[in-house]
């Protein structure tokens, strides 16, 4: 019986009857759980590191100069300012974090924890089977409307019903939404057993719902945003430029989590046509700053004037964020790559040696897991009897050589035709019913050929340096490179063969690897489940991972993860830099010490970074 109806049959009961219901309820009350307190962080594992007192995160500077203009400088184009649904066209970059801004601000500093932004506290049961957050009565958006209750319930709603498929997902694991005053949001999150979902929750953005038009939320728009964050959106060049404006009346600017960030008066996007456009853009000083990912240019193209002189500065960063995962991904969903054997011998053919020496000065590292160079990393650790256990319920899930932290991508001889390695692939090949048949690989009458989708000069490099080394074996690979466009429809449908994908890590996985890994994003469209996967290994350790109580479990969680997906040789692993390369303007400067997680950036307008002369 509840507290409640003890209460109700006690007020129409006898004197000796409610002398004794009061002592029932008193004893339910001794042995019931003490409500959740409002505190000023969440971390998914653990307390927060900072005080409820603390004065800004370790990595800002609350003493940067404000002022000037920072340029920065992108690839592409863009046709929308709607950064939320992926039918709406390309969304411009730079509008979460600086135009919108989230319920609680996530520290860098920290594998996953929030502090106040938009939410002044937050209140969660030890179970997390309810979160409650706290408005800050003070949060307004641009136009000076205030941030209620009302705005969250709406954001919430369209989101979840209109928002990225990643939203939709994590949304739709609530079970119901209420909003018990002005200023108070709750959410009742009984039963999916998931320990970051309130955090999921806290770094939704809040949308205005008096400046939002559900009904046209999905299409395109060009039209100037209202959000709550301290800049607002000044000019729009459609496909070229957006520039932003600080709004003087940013109602966060004293916020802990705000302080020494968002320093710049104004912030140039501008948009380049291609690569090449975009670096002699910032060698003539067009553009501020720039994150290198170019071997050739980090080791011979930056001797120019500017970086003589020392109007440019050139930095290799490190920090202690997993490195992730970029390969050549198969897409399972063709009958052609079905047999893990012929994906793990298409793999053995692919001469990262030879690949490093030749076009990259050698300065790359074979990726040999999901979470590499991290403590979330399996590679080189035999597996806990705690992953054997949880591994238990999957018993083919795992390859003995990977279970015993032993497997390492096959090493190739350099010289760009290792027979060795040929002559293992084609065995593997054979044990799976194929052949060679004047000089091309056969099973059931029908070829080995497929093709590889690129979208870039450097991508297509690549791919015709594997594609000829499968030529070898007798497999037809065919690179074709397809322009922006082109190849977002095409990914976003999962019309391609083979294509390269990018698996970016962070130290606190979780809900995310649904919409990468698991089985319901296999057929829904524009997912990043690129191979297709569907596995119940990889499903159960999915849930492990989120709902993980102890950083012990949460990592035994991951490293069997981590197993299972190599396992599966959905992906030929490529390579990594273990260092951040960047160049930019000696006119910005940054803080001494680095967020121990994530880049030295953030994103892609320093929040950190200042000009040394605002004027």
């Amino acid at each position: 019986m509840t507290l409640f109806a003890i209460r109700a049959r006690a007020r129409s009961a006898g004197p000796l009857r409610r002398l004794a219901a009061r002592a029932v309820m008193a004893l339910l009350a001794a042995c019931a759980p003490a409500a959740a307190q409002p505190v000023h962080g969440l971390a998914v594992h653990g307390a927060p590191a900072l005080p409820a007192n603390f004065d800004h995160f370790p990595y800002a500077d609350p003493d940067a100069k404000k002022g000037g203009r920072l340029r920065v400088g992108l690839p592409g184009t863009f046709d929308s300012l709607n950064p939320f649904n992926v039918k709406s066209g390309t969304a411009a970059q730079g509008l979460v974090g600086n135009v919108y801004q989230t319920l609680m601000a996530r520290a860098q500093d920290e594998p996953f924890t929030l502090y106040p932004l938009i939410a002044q506290s937050v209140e969660v049961d030890p179970a997390r089977t309810h979160v409650t957050f706290h408005l800050d009565p003070r949060a307004h958006f641009s136009d000076g409307t205030p941030i209620t209750a009302e705005d969250v319930l709406f954001s919430f709603d369209l989101l979840k019903s209109k928002g990225r498929p990643q939203q939709r997902i994590a949304y739709g694991l609530v079970k119901s939404i209420r909003a018990p005053d002005a200023h108070t949001v709750s959410y009742d999150l009984a039963g999916p057993s998931d320990r970051e979902l309130p955090l999921i929750l806290a770094i939704m953005p809040v949308l205005p719902k008096h400046a939002t038009r559900a009904e046209t939320f999905s299409d395109a728009t060009l039209a100037k945003p209202i959000g709550s964050g301290p800049y607002v959106v000044e000019t729009v060049e459609p496909g070229a430029r957006v520039l932003l404006r600080r709004d003087p009346k940013y109602w966060g600017v004293d916020l802990p989590s705000q302080r020494g960030f968002y320093n710049f008066d104004e912030i140039d996007i501008q948009y380049f046509r291609d690569g090449n456009s975009l670096f002699e853009a910032f060698k003539a000083g067009l553009v501020d700053y720039r994150d290198e990912t170019s071997t050739t240019r980090w080791s011979t193209g930056y001797d120019f004037p500017a970086l003589r002189d020392g109007r440019v500065v050139k930095e290799a960063l490190k920090n202690e964020s997993p490195k992730g995962l970029s390969g050549f991904v198969f897409n399972t969903r063709r009958p052609l790559f079905a047999d893990i054997r012929l994906r793990e011998a298409l793999g053995m053919m692919f001469d990262f040696e030879w690949v490093n020496a030749n076009y990259y000065a050698g300065l790359y590292t074979r990726t040999k897991s999901f979470f590499d160079e991290s403590v979330l990393s399996s590679s080189g650790r035999p597996a806990s009897a705690k992953e054997r256990a949880l591994l238990a319920p999957y018993p083919n899930a795992v390859r003995t050589d990977i279970l015993d932290g032993q497997w390492r991508p096959p090493v190739n001889d350099g010289t760009g035709r290792d027979r060795e390695m040929a002559k293992r692939a084609l065995d593997l090949l054979a044990a799976a019913g194929w052949k060679l048949e004047g000089g091309r690989l056969m099973k059931d009458g029908e070829a080995a050929a497929f093709e590889i989708m690129v979208k870039d000069r450097d991508q297509e490099r690549l791919a015709l340096s594997y594609a000829s080394s499968l030529a070898r074996i007798g497999v037809d690979a065919r690179v074709r490179l397809v322009d922006e466009v082109q190849y977002q429809r095409r990914r976003q449908k999962f019309d391609f063969d083979m294509m390269i994908g990018q698996y970016v890590a962070s130290a606190s996985p979780g809900n995310e690897q649904r919409m990468r890994w698991g089985s319901a994003s296999a057929a829904q469209e524009a997912s990043f489940n690129l191979a297709g996967a569907a596995s119940p290994a990889i499903d159960g350790l999915i849930a492990a991972m989120v709902a993980a109580e102890s950083e012990e479990d949460f990592t035994t969680a991951v490293r069997a993860y981590d197993r299972v997906l190599l396992s599966g040789f959905y992906v030929v692993p490529l390579f990594h830099a273990s260092e951040q390369w960047i160049a930019h303007s000696a006119e910005i400067e940054r803080p001494q010490r680095l967020p121990r997680y994530g880049s030295p950036m953030f994103s892609t307008t320093l929040e950190s970074w200042w000009r040394k002369d605002p004027k």
